[in-house]
């Protein structure tokens, strides 16, 4: 049968299902068979928040959002174009974001009277049967029974066959936006190469879903999205948290550093353990603690000891390791302390993302206690960004707080990855020899930065005292004399000011230098910021962005950028935290658009806001 072939520009897919039905899985792998064809695209996992949810409920539904495009494209889309229904709960949820006129694909034996009775609708009422999706095009699969029926002939259980139902979707998923399925089955064979039945099994039941598809005379078109113009390179697929975990090698490699990860599990962080444990090969050594406390600190004897300490945790954790900060804050050593943020307060909304930490970050531990704090903007740049850390971390003695997020950590975006040679060296000095002149070892004596020497413990005359107590100016002695401890606090103070002496000044990254509004962002609203700016300015408004790596200490002509404009607008996934520090540093009347809902701001909303803000 002969089928019409339609290019498209743009595509915007959410597979929805109930947890135990792979739609991560399945959503990961047609990403990367998108990103093998050199298609621009953004993800977007959507994980339920409670472990094992009631299978066919509400809280039960899992989601992956991916967005593919011959253009560039920085969000995983406002709305739907296809939306993939397990069952009648994942309908139920995605529904709503979903395009007039898009598709439906259905799994229809997930809307029996059980599932619509699990899914809360009212009692006789089946979606499929009247006429709510009259709007929509709806494709009628019965998906189990079709797995069923091509695994006939194979030795396993009705349980284990439905298993492979995903595998069935993403079949039809390939042959629909014509794609080969080869990397498919290549990961199968490497994930199943010692469960020959099950191996069979997926690989059955993805060639049958695509065979579906050819064979089917209800279906008359596929689709096609050209590749992305993309700058010259080596690209792969990466989530945040990969990148991060890379980031991290490469920066103790540059460093000539050993790295010690100490972290206790906790969502959404536990993936960068997971990834950085299995880097053995360049001198990685991971520690699962008992707990919070016990990671952090072990990450501090490991700074102590002349490796690069790092801690990961979300809000919850960080809150636990805030008397261990202000002890390496006291001792002035290297450490990296990554949070990767969450819906909160206390454990809040583990699976949904926030950037609500924020003055956590800047605030949240006793005393005077000022750490430098770095943000990554897109899974991608969690890279670079963390390499950056590091490099003010070991270079200023000071620890560092990181800061990502539940939607760049668990999102994914093409990585144009560098070669070793082109990264910067970060170089490190121990201590080793005294000054000229000098007959004792003065541990807080001070360069011009601020910054007091690194002594290995061991080195021979380098013998100092530490702990959390205040330390007498140069000698490090344990001191309790008012004068002594003023001068300490405004020294470390001071130590973290100066860091803005070493950092580039700040960019627009869009936009005039001067004019109507300037959208100041920090974190995930990237990419909709980016993106609503960019629809205005093609537009001829006098609307410009700029996105914050460096939140403290700020880049030096930060304020003079913010006084060039005659509005500033703030989008925070929060109720307000940068534009009240940017407020109180620089006296600039911002304006805050704010979502606490545990998902992303989108373009269109940004859109909005701007355009009224331009109007007004």
């Amino acid at each position: 049968m002969l089928r019409k072939q339609e290019p498209l520009a743009d595509v915007v897919i959410k597979f929805a299902g109930d947890s135990g039905d792979g739609m991560q899985l399945t959503g990961t792998q047609f990403t990367n068979n998108t990103a093998l064809l050199g298609i621009d695209l953004a993800t977007f996992p959507d994980f339920p928040a409670e472990i094992r949810a009631p299978q066919g409920t509400v809280p039960g539904v899992s989601g992956f959002q991916l967005r593919f495009s011959s253009d560039r494209v920085f969000t995983p889309g406002d709305a739907c174009d296809v939306l993939v229904a397990m069952n009648a709960a994942a309908l139920k949820v995605n529904l709503k974001s979903l395009k007039k006129g898009g598709k439906i694909i259905v799994n229809i034996d997930g809307f029996d009277a059980k599932n619509l009775r699990l899914a809360n609708y009212p009692e006789g009422e089946n979606p499929l049967e009247n006429e709510s999706l009259t709007n929509y095009e709806v494709i009628r699969m019965d998906v189990t029974k079709m797995t069923r029926e091509a695994l006939k002939e194979i030795p396993l259980g009705q349980k284990e066959k439905d298993r492979a139902k995903n595998m069935f979707v993403l079949g039809f998923l390939y042959w629909m936006y014509n794609r080969n399925m080869a990397n498919t089955e290549q990961f199968l064979k490497d994930k199943f190469s010692k469960k020959p039945e099950i191996l069979e099994s997926n690989l059955k039941v993805l060639k049958a879903g695509f065979a579906y598809g050819e064979t089917t005379d209800t279906f008359t078109t596929t689709y096609t999205v050209a590749a992305a113009k993309m700058d010259t390179g080596t690209y792969r697929s990466i989530m945040g948290n990969q990148a991060l975990a890379y980031g991290l090698i490469a920066a103790s490699q540059k460093a000539g550093l050993p790295l010690f990860l100490g972290s206790y599990p906790i969502t959404p962080a536990s993936d960068i353990l997971h990834e950085l444990s299995r880097h053995k090969n360049f001198g990685v050594r991971t520690f699962q603690a008992e707990d919070e406390i016990a990671a952090i600190t072990a990450s501090i004897g490991a700074s102590y000891g002349g490796s690069l300490g790092v801690t990961t945790s979300s809000g919850p954790g960080i809150a636990l390791k805030g008397e261990a900060m202000g002890l390496a804050v006291m001792l002035e050593i290297p450490l990296l302390v990554i949070n990767i943020q969450r819906g909160g307060p206390s454990t809040g909304l583990p699976t949904k993302t926030e950037q609500s930490d924020l003055m956590q970050a800047y605030y949240g531990r006793n005393g005077e206690c000022p750490m430098p704090i770095i943000s990554a903007s897109t899974p991608a740049d969690c890279f670079s960004a963390i390499f950056e850390a590091v490099r003010i971390s070991v270079q200023h003695m000071t620890p560092v707080m990181f800061l990502s997020d539940g939607y760049i950590a668990n999102g994914s975006e093409p990585w144009r990855f560098p070669q070793t040679k082109d990264l910067p060296a970060i170089d490190v000095k121990f201590t080793t020899e005294l000054p000229e002149g000098e007959t004792k070892f003065k541990p807080y004596q001070r360069d011009a930065r601020g910054v007091r020497p690194w002594a290995i413990p061991g080195t021979p005359g380098f013998e100092h005292r530490i702990g959390g107590l205040e330390k007498q100016h140069i000698t490090g002695n344990v001191n309790y004399e008012p004068e002594n401890h003023q001068l300490m606090v405004q020294l470390r103070q001071s130590k973290v000011d100066k860091i803005a002496d070493s950092i580039p000044e700040q960019q627009l990254d869009s936009g005039p230098s001067t004019g109507k509004i300037l959208v100041v962002g920090w974190g995930s609203t990237y990419g909709a910021i980016k993106s609503a700016v960019a629809e205005l300015q093609a537009k001829g408004e006098s609307v410009s962005h700029l996105h914050l790596r460096y939140i403290r200490p700020f880049p030096r002509n930060l304020g003079t950028l913010l006084r060039q404009f005659d509005q500033v607008l703030v989008p925070e996934i929060n109720n307000g935290q940068l534009i009240r520090i940017l407020r109180d540093e620089f006296l600039v009347d911002a304006k805050g658009y704010n979502k606490i809902m545990g998902i992303p701001i989108t373009k269109t909303e940004l859109v909005m806001k701007l355009e009224e803000m331009l109007s007004a």
